[in-house]
């Protein structure tokens, strides 16, 4: 027996094991086999152990979690076993026992490795002791204190002038509102507020031009100073990709059918992503062919801190990536029989008709049940939607109907207008957030603080439609209030009051260690799937457009 291989406890029956390989990029999630050969792994993470001198504390500190994947092989005999990995590097090792060895070839990445640490390492401590210089350090706080200053001083003189300015305009009303005046003393009076405009101008003229000076013998000095940071952070990303393609270089990947090709030639042309080929699946693939072993099922998990970005949680599975792994898997497993990957098709709702909470000639609101789309999606088979049964009871209606929407997952009210003006209307309300929604959910876990804001900017993650994930540098703003209504046990029944309406804000904010730090009871993509996202928006309140009364609207959670 492989001494990398664990038994399967107890073995499977026949019917438990899947005909073909299920899909690593099953949007559903792995085969129940393949969760079952997790469970021993999760097990021992749990209780604190990874190998001999590995705690898997190490995976909840500032380094963050890490995926882990499971393999379920038949071995030449026909046993079932399990292989063991971890994505990239465990505590800065490759090699832990019981866990299967990294892809690339040690030799040459031996060879390579300590040239290009050595190299990288030299540029950092360059960049990194010039950022640090007294002479940066220097100019950056002289040219600070000289805009500081500019700005103050600025501010100062517009102040001044503007203040000079309205009593000129006063004493210019009072000079022509005089009659006793004659018109050679009047003309003089003029001519004398003139001159003193004339002299704030003259004043300004002469500041902005010590400023001027002030900037041409202080910022070009700090500007050349920048450039030189900029060009060793330059010089460094240059060095390491050219490290990274050699790198790269070490890795050949044989498939299924025992072709081998070079990592790079599997990637388009483009260069392969940070990390390609060591992620925990294509590690295991690897060492299953390399040592005569069948896959027949594969589950990827997250263990430990969730990333800066959230979107994961810990035990939770996980798809296949799909910037690394996309281009990578379908060769390794080129002489295989897999099955076509499973997408998520929506139960159908469960009920036919739309739960009307108010309806007039303007508009119409309705209490969404999950599982419901609010719009129809791209596939013929997601057609059944909030919007097309609107379409269908008001066939009159013009405009887009719909002001909002709700997750799939998510129930609760929804408005939605029967004419253009009216959704027109409800449009600017909603932009300028003079809309009040109130949502309840049930926390996955205890929620500390009793009230709060989260504000953590969202984007999609390119790689894995359609999760969102915090970025602070490219996100779109995202804020949330919230509330804790009441403890339940392990549960937490929260309110959330969002400011924003970005896409699985609360879902998000929810979840990230920086938000409420546990996902919503129920939910597929940030926690753990169950019978139903425990999210409900259950009061909506708004400006009637036609009559200019403010309504409020309240359905209460149906868990």
């Amino acid at each position: 027996m492989d001494p990398l291989v664990t038994r399967l406890e107890p073995a499977p029956h026949t019917d438990e094991v899947p005909g073909s390989l299920p899909s690593p990029f099953d949007a559903l999630g792995p085969h129940a086999l393949a969760r079952r050969a997790a469970e021993p792994l999760q097990a021992m993470l749990r209780e604190g152990f990874i190998a001999p001198g590995l705690p898997s504390s190490l995976l909840q500190g500032p380094d963050g979690g890490k995926m882990f994947g499971v393999l379920v092989v038949r071995q030449p005999d026909g046993t079932p076993g399990v292989l063991r990995a971890f994505s990239a590097m465990l505590a800065g090792r490759w090699d832990v026992p019981g866990f299967v060895p990294p892809v690339f070839n040690r030799e040459a990445r031996a060879r390579v490795e300590p040239v290009a640490d050595t190299t990288v390492k030299a540029l950092l401590a360059r960049a990194e002791a010039w950022s640090a210089s007294e002479d940066l350090r220097r100019l950056r706080e002289d040219d600070d204190a000289r805009q500081s200053r500019e700005a103050t001083e600025r501010e100062a003189m517009r102040l001044r002038h503007e203040a000079r300015r309205r009593q000129r305009h006063e004493r210019r009303a009072a000079i022509l509102a005089m009659q006793e005046q004659t018109e050679a003393a009047r003309a003089e009076a003029l001519h004398a507020l003139d001159q003193e405009s004339r002299g704030d101008k003259a004043e300004k003229r002469r500041w902005d031009a010590a400023q001027e000076e002030a900037r041409r013998l202080l910022a070009p000095a700090r500007a050349k100073a920048e450039r030189r940071v900029r060009a060793l952070d330059r010089l460094r990303r240059i060095v390491s990709r050219g490290f990274m393609k050699q790198f790269h270089d070490t890795y050949a990947i044989t498939n299924a059918r025992g072709e081998t090709r070079p990592l790079r030639s599997l990637y388009g042309g483009a260069e392969p992503p940070s990390g390609a080929g060591d992620c925990a699946g294509a590690k295991l693939l690897a060492y299953a062919f390399a040592h005569g072993l069948q896959p027949v099922a594969l589950a990827e998990f997250w263990w430990g801190t969730p990333p800066a970005s959230g979107g994961r949680i810990q035990g939770a599975f996980y798809p296949a990536c799909h910037d690394k792994c996309g281009p990578l898997l379908p060769f390794m497993l080129d002489g295989l029989e897999v099955s076509a990957p499973r997408v998520f098709v929506p139960p159908p709702a469960p009920t036919p008709e739309l739960s009307i909470v108010f309806e007039d000639a303007w508009l119409v609101v309705i209490d969404k049940p999950c599982g419901l789309l609010s719009v129809p999606g791209r596939d013929a088979a997601l057609l059944d939607s909030v919007l097309t049964r609107l379409r269908a009871r008001y066939p009159n209606a013009t405009g887009p109907l719909l002001a909002h929407r709700l997750d799939l997952d998510t129930s609760g009210l929804l408005v939605a207008a029967l004419d253009s003006r009216t959704h027109a209307s409800l449009q600017r309300q909603f932009l300028h957030r003079d809309v009040d929604k109130r949502y309840v959910a049930l926390i996955d876990g205890p929620v500390q603080a009793d009230a709060g804001t989260i504000t953590l900017p969202l984007r999609v993650d390119l790689d894995d439609r359609p999760r969102q994930i915090v970025d602070p540098v490219h996100g779109k703003p995202a804020v949330t209030d919230w509330e804790v209504l009441r403890r339940e046990g392990t549960h937490t029944r929260v309110a959330f009051h969002p400011r924003t309406g970005r896409t699985h804000q609360l879902r998000v904010h929810a979840a990230h260690p920086l938000g409420l730090g546990a996902p919503i009871v129920g939910d597929p993509l940030y926690g753990h799937a169950g019978r139903r996202l425990h999210l409900h928006a259950e009061t909506l309140s708004f400006v009637h457009p036609a009559t200019g009364q403010r309504v409020s609207f309240t359905r209460a959670a149906p868990f």
